[in-house]
């Protein structure tokens, strides 16, 4: 994860309220996403992944779909996408999502009692969107194989390990005296 790892460590902090945000393109699309760096963390992914007998990968919209459908193309695993949008459909799950800076709602479709799920994220912080959708898909009976974040912010409250979910990650850090800071390079398993 050498790319990922520099990358990272360049990002630029901003504040949003009492919460510092790292700005990168795999979180924000922001500064340009480089096509290397993208592989990289797909092949992550991949390898650190269980992906056998997975019917299809969750992603919730927007900063986890560029990853997700590279992931998919490379798998030939179809994909899913959680919405910020209510559509009405027949089955859609609502879903009340609360990040470090923000609250809001997203809605669930297409996925069933008894499906096999991958879900994959682009950052696991504080846990809000993660925890919620984790939650969702056991609403619905779906089965979470696994569940991977290219990045896991530590330092705070998680809500995905106080609801007891396990979230693999491809790298961990930190974010003190404004600089982005590696934890650990290897992420969780």
């Amino acid at each position: 994860m050498d790319q990922l790892k520099a990358s990272l460590l360049e990002a630029p902090i901003v504040e949003k309220g009492d919460y510092q945000y790292f700005v990168h393109p795999i979180s924000d699309g922001v500064p340009m996403l480089d096509p290397g760096l993208l592989r990289e963390i797909v092949i992550g992914i991949i390898r650190k992944a269980e992906l056998r007998e997975v019917d299809r990968i969750v992603t919730p919209a927007a900063m986890g779909i560029h990853i997700s459908t590279a992931v998919s193309l490379m798998t030939d695993i179809p994909l899913t996408v959680i919405r910020k949008r209510e559509y009405g459909l027949d089955g859609e799950v609502a879903i009340a999502q609360e990040t470090g800076y923000s609250e809001s709602e997203m809605f669930i479709n297409d996925v069933g009692a008894d499906e096999r799920v991958l879900v994959l994220d682009d950052v696991l912080s504080t846990g809000g969107t993660l925890a919620a959708v984790l939650e969702a898909l056991d609403g619905i009976g779906a089965e979470v194989v696994d569940t991977v974040a290219v990045i896991k912010k530590v330092g705070g409250e998680n809500a995905v390990d106080d609801a007891g979910y396990h979230v693999k990650t491809l790298i961990n850090v930190d974010v003190v005296d404004g600089e982005v800071v590696v934890v650990d390079e290897d992420g969780d398993d």
